[in-house]
């Protein structure tokens, strides 16, 4: 495994442990859009790929594809990070819905806020 690599996963793992505690109560995970309570907000995307935007287990075009979302769809996203080019825009949107699975902010449009770096 390339140090790239491994520095991508240990993020996931520390922005997955930081989301578990930041929604450990339900108290706390209504606080978390607005950032109350110290939690780090969840920012909201909407996917602008006609044919829908694949999902990968890291920044990178060559990583392993995870799932996709359709066209239009509204995503829920952690944090963003530089990573693979694609047409031009090297950003990297890390989503939360479940799989943490990352996306191409080149197809990703941002419903209010950009969000924060990973």
């Amino acid at each position: 495994m390339s140090a790239r690599t491994a520095t991508t996963r240990l993020g996931i793992a520390v922005a997955a442990v930081a989301t578990l505690a930041a929604t450990a109560t339900p108290a706390l995970a209504a606080d978390s859009a607005s950032g109350a309570n110290n939690n780090p907000p969840v920012y909201k995307g909407r996917v602008t790929a006609k044919s829908g935007l694949l999902l990968r287990d890291a920044p990178t075009r060559g990583s392993r594809v995870i799932r996709t979302e359709p066209y239009h769809a509204i995503v829920p996203i952690f944090c963003k990070t530089g990573g693979d080019d694609v047409g031009g825009n090297n950003l990297w949107y890390l989503l939360t819905d479940g799989t943490w699975a990352w996306g191409s902010a080149k197809y990703i449009d941002n419903i209010g806020p950009a969000p924060r770096w990973c």
